[in-house]
């Protein structure tokens, strides 16, 4: 495969370029090194798809293409990735993320929502897909799948349900993807794939997103969602029992078992609120102190994040923080934001956004946003990453957005979102596969559920983009 992509990369870059594209009597055209960089990136695509190699590993590799065919030097290509702020705040939301984990408060949290639930299945699948979309605006949707996942094992086991034999299993395990899924989208700190949203729309756009803007269409999104998800789990998979065996009182007593907050938990929960109060007050403060008090997002989240190895508070050692990161996701950042912004630069993503969707104009604005997520999603089905998907297709649209004079923000959104909402294949997203892993729903399973999901999901964000567009526009 690796042969492969190389050839198809090699014969992409020797072709003559294309004549220009005529968009309202201006030419579009697609330089020699927009034409390159198309190149490197169907290499770059045929790899990940492929799983030839490890998605970092591809990633990193690109950044020895972009300057090899000349393009730029080495030292942009590099600055490109690793000199966004972009880097800082990924780092610090996976220290954050790390320390909730190892410190049990996820557990406990799952476990309150449990005894609010009662026994019966429907409201007990509700409770999981609510609680994982609550955690999954703070912390990486990977890590909510991690708790969630031995938890619902556990209430399936007490249960006597079989793997693959039950409904209502098929259900909650696919409910520790979704709701881990759904609230990513909820805040910046929710996956990757958002924060690559915002350096591309700062890159490219000169729009600064802030964290309370992000929530404003975000949250109410992922609110929507969650009803739409469970409502479909019942209607596609009618658990087969109408209440658990367990009582009340277990829980009780696995709550009591944790006893009070930990020292550990309470510094935990403490940095946490923290570090979220000062995102979303950010704004204001620059604003009452005319700037001078202004720290970026990305600087709160390495603050909150370091806060957590520091003497006396010590959360985390840096041996238990390296082994909870994900290091490689970090590359695949870096390296999609170089590739991206070359294609933004050369040219290429204006000329492939009016091949691609040089006729989004026609589509009335209520529905953009619709087109947009459907789209995203296909591609999505391809790229079986969420960090590839938004470093592909953001500068794309951005690009068309620009052209066509669309609002960049508006146009941003549904596409950063339906960047996480991988609800279709298991492969689409790490979430997914864990989950999976438990034994009690199939691809099919996943697939069948996910394609009602993903219009759901559609329309869910168009309502929050178009309703909030009215009162904020």
């Amino acid at each position: 495969m690796l042969l492969g992509a190389t050839v198809l990369m090699l014969v992409v870059h020797l072709l003559p370029t294309p004549a220009p594209l005529e968009r309202n009597g201006e030419l579009i055209a697609l330089t020699a090194d927009g034409k390159t960089c198309l190149a490197i990136l169907l290499f770059a695509v045929t790899l990940w798809v492929s799983e030839a190699m490890p998605f970092p590993a591809t990633s990193l590799l690109v950044l020895v293409l972009i300057p090899a065919f000349g393009i730029t030097d080495f030292a942009s290509t590099v600055n490109a990735g690793f000199g966004s702020p972009l880097i800082v705040f990924f780092i610090g939301v996976l220290f954050l993320s790390t320390g909730f984990t190892r410190s049990g408060l996820g557990t406990r949290m799952v476990l309150h929502v449990l005894r609010l639930a009662g026994t019966r299945t429907d409201r007990v699948l509700l409770g999981f897909l609510t609680v994982g979309a609550l955690l999954s605006m703070w912390i990486t949707d990977m890590a909510v799948a991690a708790v969630m996942l031995p938890l619902g094992v556990g209430v399936l086991k007490d249960a006597g349900l079989k793997p693959l034999e039950s409904n209502f299993g098929r259900a909650l395990m696919i409910s520790c993807a979704y709701g881990p899924l759904i609230g990513g989208i909820g805040t910046p700190a929710g996956t990757a794939a958002n924060l690559i949203a915002i350096s591309y729309l700062e890159e490219i756009a000169g729009l600064s997103i802030s964290f309370g803007q992000w929530m404003l269409l975000g949250v109410p999104a992922a609110v929507l969602m969650v009803p739409v998800g469970w409502r479909l789990l019942l209607w596609l998979f009618p658990p087969e029992i109408d209440a658990l065996a367990y009582e009340r009182a277990e829980i009780d007593a696995q709550l009591a078992g944790l006893g009070p907050l930990a020292p550990v938990e309470r510094k935990t929960v403490t940095i946490f609120g923290l570090t979220i109060l000062a995102w979303l007050i950010t704004p204001w403060l620059a604003e009452l102190t005319g700037g001078r008090v202004d720290p970026p997002i990305q600087a709160v989240a390495l603050l909150g994040g370091v806060t957590l190895f520091l003497p006396g508070i010590r959360v985390l050692t840096w041996k238990e923080a390296h082994e909870g990161m994900d290091w490689g996701g970090v590359m695949l950042i870096v390296a999609g934001l170089s590739l991206g912004l070359m294609v933004f630069e050369t040219g290429a993503a204006r000329w492939l956004a009016q091949v691609l969707l040089g006729n989004l104009i026609l589509v009335p604005s209520l529905l953009r946003p619709f087109v947009i997520v459907i789209a995203v999603a296909l591609l999505h089905l391809l790229f079986s990453s969420n960090t590839v998907t938004g470093s592909l297709i953001m500068p794309i649209l951005l690009a068309l957005a620009l052209d066509l004079g669309l609002d960049a923000w508006t146009i941003a959104a549904p596409a950063a979102f339906t960047s996480t909402l991988a609800f279709i294949l298991v492969t689409e997203s790490p979430t997914n596969v864990l989950p999976y892993s438990a034994g009690y729903f199939s691809i099919r399973d996943m697939a069948k559920v996910g394609i009602w999901m993903t219009l759901g999901a559609a329309v869910c964000v168009t309502v929050s983009v178009t309703v909030v567009g009215l009162f904020t526009g």
